[in-house]
């Protein structure tokens, strides 16, 4: 779907919809359980309809009624009588949080499993997890957009570098736990994105699983549970950035005590408000902020902004750092580009007038709608139905706001 954006700014009160990483990971525990969980304030967008998809194929039964998903957990553990099944096939779509944390899971379980997924999702990095499993006698084998991993996951010593993504970590810590005996996992390299394991200990916790440090103990089995998904920061984000190029938006529904790595937005706002010259910010925490940042940057008048940290950013749904360059570029800003981010220097506004390629990615088409209520022009963007992937009601919530678009 192409659309295009007149120029106008928003206005009124906006909740972000459910938090996309505490719903996979409230899931995840409650299906892993033995018994009946609630799970409330669910949106089942199209990475979380992979992960839902994914577990009922692993074994547990969900059933989603509006907003609330009622769980009936498969009892995982290391004698489960589901590792006499066959491997089950799991269509991950393109959901990176859905592949990485399953795949550990699916081990656990089943004795591995069948992954296929869409776009960018098979090309993403799983070499941490390709050198642990084979090192172990686990059966790995990459062939075009299919994995396949059988074996047995025994307990014991995990080495994994903390600098390419904390959802291998996430994985195994969901895994772990339903072995026979304990476990450990090493860190090679510090840790980014640190608070997303923060979240993860929080679902196992509220199902149960204490995991103290990175010394798993096993034998420990998943309890039913009723949850409440909080409104999320990462989409907040897009109207934190609105607010700040002009639109009188509140912004509603936040736990302001949240551990949601992407709740840094709030204090960066604030620091992109500053009117300090040569800032500098680090996202290697929060790498799901970069896009709106780079735009709120965009609009510090002669000011530049150095945004670094992100070199993950580069095996996202698009190579997220070049896809952002490529928008601010067209928009008519001075951006360099790093293998970590950008430096862009800020405008009043922006010219508009040009086509703009969502490059499939949710975050990308989101920055683009804000950067609209920027412009002088109207502009196109190509392939704005990427949103569903997080944000399924985004364009009918831009409209209520006062967004003026035209779907072609």
């Amino acid at each position: 779907m192409n659309i295009t954006i007149t120029p106008s700014h928003l206005k009124g009160v906006i909740t972000p919809p459910p938090s996309k990483s505490q719903a996979h990971r409230l899931l995840i525990s409650a299906a892993l359980a033995q018994g009946e969980s609630v799970i409330s304030n669910v949106a089942l967008s199209q990475d979380i309809a992979a992960t839902v998809r994914c577990l009922e194929e692993l074994g547990a039964h969900i059933r989603i009624d509006g907003s609330t998903a009622t769980v009936r957990g498969m009892a995982a553990g290391p004698m489960s009588p589901l590792r006499r099944m066959a491997l089950p096939h799991l269509d991950c779509g393109e959901s990176g949080s859905t592949l990485r944390f399953l795949i550990p899971v699916a081990l656990a379980v089943r004795g591995g499993g069948v992954f296929t997924g869409r776009g960018r999702l098979m090309e993403r990095p799983l070499a941490p997890y390709a050198r642990l499993f084979r090192e172990r006698g686990i059966s790995w084998e990459e062939s075009g957009c299919v994995l396949t991993v059988s074996g047995l996951l025994t307990p014991g010593d995990y080495p994994l570098p903390g600098d390419v993504s904390s959802q291998f970590f996430t994985g195994l810590l969901f895994a772990l736990p339903l072995l026979a005996g304990n476990s450990r996992i090493v860190l090679t390299s510090p840790l980014e994105s640190e608070d997303y394991v923060t979240l993860t200990r929080q679902a196992m916790e509220a199902a149960g699983i204490l995991v103290p440090g990175w010394e798993v103990p096993g034998g420990q089995r998943y309890q039913p549970m009723r949850q409440t998904v909080e409104a999320d920061w990462s989409q907040a984000a897009f109207w934190y950035a609105a607010q700040t190029l002009g639109s009188d938006l509140v912004i509603a529904g936040l736990n302001p005590f949240s551990t949601q790595p992407d709740a840094r937005v709030a204090g960066l706002c604030q620091q992109l408000a500053g009117g300090q010259p040569d800032l500098a910010i680090d996202v290697s925490q929060c790498p799901d902020l970069f896009p709106a940042l780079a735009l709120m940057a965009a609009t510090r008048p002669g000011l530049t902004t150095r945004i670094g940290g992100g070199t993950r950013l580069r095996i996202k749904e698009s190579d997220r750092i070049a896809a952002v360059t490529d928008m601010l570029t067209r928009l008519g800003l001075p951006v360099e580009e790093f293998p970590d981010g950008i430096r862009v220097t800020g405008a009043r506004i922006f010219a508009g007038g040009v086509e703009l390629d969502c490059h499939n990615d949710h975050r990308i088409a989101m920055t683009a709608a804000v950067a609209a209520t920027r412009c002088e022009n109207p502009i196109t963007l190509q392939g704005a139905e990427c949103v569903n992937k997080s944000y399924p009601s985004f364009w009918e919530e831009y409209e209520a706001l006062g967004g003026r678009i035209v779907r072609r």
